[in-house]
């Protein structure tokens, strides 16, 4: 990269750091400020071709009056295969690292839809607010039970695809919808947190009722989620192009409500029961890759599979070095291909 475009890059990165971003006007001005830079960053996602996929992003305010930003990546030339439905991680967005991720996806044949929940990325709220994960389960429940009734995509079989806290959404949707999904991708699943990124329980005890009083403030600590979740340290110093997600303390109630969800998954492992694939690093320390085992062990699916990456940290797919990338994904790609064959022909009741 030359200097003078480096000195730019980190000129409009500190100009944009002044804006306020809490509210999600200032988070789309900031997003389309930086579009162009970092789908031209020099990353091994960002280099897979938009030729042959459709895109479009959209807003649409869901039936809680909370307006919700989207984005599908459709293969151009045939009909999808099947569908996949992602949901994000806590300090990700449905946009940028997972813009890369989708198109290959699309590539391969697949019909690929996202969303931010509310308080994330481009969707309404405060920051990295979650005042019931329940609800946003159930944003997000609304929002693809909309795409998968479209007469377009209502015959083909729909995959969960969820990542890191995406993992915990995806596993608590199944969990009210046990028969609509023809399987589910976890990677890193949020099951359980970190023992080292929990508090003490004195000092839990005291966030909980502290989030009674103050649920939207920032007290909880933590710590560096890109230091802890990226092994290659030239991927890493990337992520502050990411400027969307939320990369500060968690709220007093976002906290409680992850820490809550968390103990309520680790309740119901015995009670998963549709196709899974879980990939987590071994070397994860942001989520646990002992309860993804355990996950394993526990779901009563008879069709699930479990790849360990040996060394790998929490971000397999934005953090790792290129050939790890490309082996997560293709591992991913190869259980989908066989998964959507498996469930053609096939109806998914959604309950």
């Amino acid at each position: 990269m030359a200097p003078t475009a480096t000195l730019d890059k980190n000129e409009e990165l500190r100009r944009l750091r002044e804006v306020n971003i809490d509210e999600a006007p200032g988070r789309r001005r900031v997003r389309d400020s930086l579009k162009d830079i970092q789908l031209n960053l020099d990353h091994i996602l960002f280099k897979t071709p938009e030729n042959g996929i459709k895109t479009k992003e959209s807003f649409e305010v869901n039936s809680r009056g909370v307006e919700i930003f989207s984005k599908s990546w459709l293969p151009e030339a045939s009909k999808p295969r099947a569908l996949v439905c992602f949901c994000h991680g806590y300090g990700d967005t449905c946009t940028f690292f997972f813009e890369g991720i989708a198109r290959r996806l699309a590539l391969s044949g697949y019909g690929v839809f996202a969303m931010d929940y509310p308080g994330f990325g481009l969707s309404e709220g405060l920051h990295g607010y979650i005042p019931s994960f329940d609800l946003l389960v159930q944003d997000v429940i609304e929002h693809y039970s909309n795409i998968k009734a479209n007469p377009e995509f209502s015959s083909l079989p729909s995959f969960l695809f969820g990542q890191s806290m995406g993992g915990a959404v995806s596993l608590k949707i199944h969990l009210k919808q046990p028969n609509a999904w023809a399987g589910a991708v976890l990677l890193a699943p949020m099951c359980k947190i970190a023992d080292d990124l929990v508090p003490p329980p004195v000092l839990k005890q005291i966030l909980i009722g502290l989030a009674n009083v103050l649920p939207k403030h920032k007290l909880v600590p933590q710590k560096d989620l890109a230091e802890a979740g990226f092994r290659d340290i030239r991927k890493r110093d990337m992520t502050p192009y990411n400027m969307i997600c939320y990369s500060g303390k968690p709220r007093l109630r976002t906290a409680v409500e992850m820490l809550r969800t968390t103990q309520d998954i680790e309740k119901q492992l015995q009670e998963v029961s549709l196709p899974i694939l879980i990939l987590h690093g071994e070397a994860d320390t942001v989520t646990d890759p002992s309860v993804s085992r355990e996950l394993y062990e526990k779901a009563k699916s008879p069709d699930k599979k479990i790849v360990l990456y040996e060394n790998a940290y929490h971000s397999l797919l934005e953090g790792e070095p290129d050939d790890m990338i490309l082996r997560v994904l293709s591992d991913i790609i190869s259980w989908l291909n066989d998964h959507s064959l498996q469930a053609e022909g096939s109806s998914v009741t959604t309950m």
